[in-house]
Formats: structure tokens, C-alpha cells, sequence
């Protein structure tokens, strides 16, 4: 076999190797095969990033839901001065903030070079009181920090089961009835003041008195 055939079969040999990798790698990337991950993530600026964000809807919500929420998120700080979170909206619906305790905050403090939990027993809890949402889809959730900014990510919508259980909306507890007051003996009653007994007893005794005055205060007659 000469020198330039050898060559040619050589490359061929080669181009048929190249080939059919370059397709597996294509094919096995996360965009071709749409693989997408359970919960979402994103980041603002080089410090703050939000990781497993998730809508957490009551256990027993199905489809087209509309009423309350739980965000979850961990968001870490890297940075090197604290950061506030000041907001978090689900479809445009705005999350109020509640302290470990149960008490209500304005903002909830990421502190330099830490993290911070939302959701879950003894943790900061976002809560939205009436969002609309569709279960096991996405829904636009924006973030808004003192100092980052803004960010926005679309974020599974999941109910409180399995591994998010302690994380959705807590019943609030119905308030206890009141109990009712006794009504007290009206001292105005027909018994006590307007009875006819009473009456004829204040009118009885009433001419008596006046009869034994009349009696009492007359001239007795003369003797002639």
C-alpha cells in the first residue's frame, strides 16, 4: 500500500472515531435529554445565592389551588457584610415573615458569611396568605434584598408530603367560643316594681294611712 493511501486511511479511521462521540456528548447533556432539577436555584450579584427554592402548598391540595403558602429556601451569603431579605412574592402575591417563635418581622437577616433556612419547625417561615398556583408546576417567585436587589426564578410548586411535610402552611387554630354572659335579674321586671300585687299592696296601705289621719284629727262631738 503506498504512503498517501496509508495517510487517507488513517484519517478516515480517526473522523470515525471523532464522530460518534461528539454525538453521545450532545446527546447526554442535561438541555437534550431535558432532565431539570426538583427545585430551583439562582444567585444575585457574587454573594447571595438561593438554593432548593419551593412553593409548599397544604398536603391535600391538588391542580388549581388558590389559598396559603410556604416558601422554603436556603440562601447563603459569602459576602462579607450582612444582608437583609426585605420581600418574596408567588405569582405576584406578596409573603409575610415570622421569626422562629411565631412572631411577625419585617425582613429576615442573612448574616455575613452564613445561611439561613426558610421553612421548618424552629426556623424563619415566608408565608403567603392566598397564592395562586398550579401543584406540581412553576410559578414566578421573586426575591428582594436590602443590598442585592432583585431576583426572580420559576419555582416548583409542591403539597406537603414526604419530604416537605414540615414545611407547608400550619392550620391556624380556630378561636374558642366565647362564653355567654348570664343575664342578670332586671331590676326593672313586672315582679319587682310594676305588679299588680305591688300595686294593690302600695294602694292598700296607702288608704289606710290617710283613714286613720281622717280618724284621728276629727273634733268629737260636744256634750249639751
Amino acid at each position: 500500500m503506498s504512503r498517501s493511501l496509508r495517510r487517507g486511511a488513517i484519517a478516515a479511521l480517526v473522523i470515525a472515531a471523532i464522530v460518534p462521540l461528539a454525538a453521545c456528548s450532545a446527546g447526554s447533556s442535561p438541555a437534550t435529554m431535558q432532565v431539570t432539577p426538583d427545585s430551583a436555584a439562582t444567585s444575585i450579584g457574587s454573594d447571595i445565592k438561593l438554593n432548593n427554592i419551593v412553593v409548599v402548598t397544604p398536603a391535600s391540595a391538588q391542580a388549581e389551588y388558590t389559598g396559603p403558602a410556604n416558601v422554603t429556601v436556603n440562601i447563603s451569603n459569602t459576602g462579607t457584610a450582612p444582608e437583609s431579605l426585605k420581600s418574596i412574592t408567588v405569582g405576584g402575591a406578596a409573603a409575610t415573615f415570622a421569626d422562629a417563635q411565631g412572631g411577625s418581622i419585617s425582613e429576615i437577616v442573612i448574616p455575613a458569611g452564613g445561611s439561613v433556612l426558610l421553612g421548618g419547625n424552629g426556623r424563619p417561615v415566608a408565608k403567603v396568605s392566598s397564592a395562586k398556583v398550579t401543584v406540581g408546576g412553576l410559578v414566578d417567585t421573586a426575591f428582594t434584598f436590602g443590598q442585592a436587589g432583585n431576583v426572580t426564578a420559576p419555582v416548583n410548586v409542591q403539597p406537603a408530603v414526604a419530604y416537605y411535610a414540615d414545611y407547608g402552611p400550619k392550620a391556624e387554630a380556630a378561636p374558642s367560643p366565647k362564653p355567654s354572659a348570664s343575664a342578670p335579674a332586671a331590676s326593672g321586671s313586672p315582679a319587682a316594681s310594676g305588679s299588680p300585687s305591688a300595686s294593690a299592696t302600695a294602694s292598700t296601705s296607702a288608704s289606710a294611712t290617710a283613714g286613720a289621719g281622717t280618724a284621728s284629727g276629727s273634733p268629737s262631738p260636744s256634750a249639751h
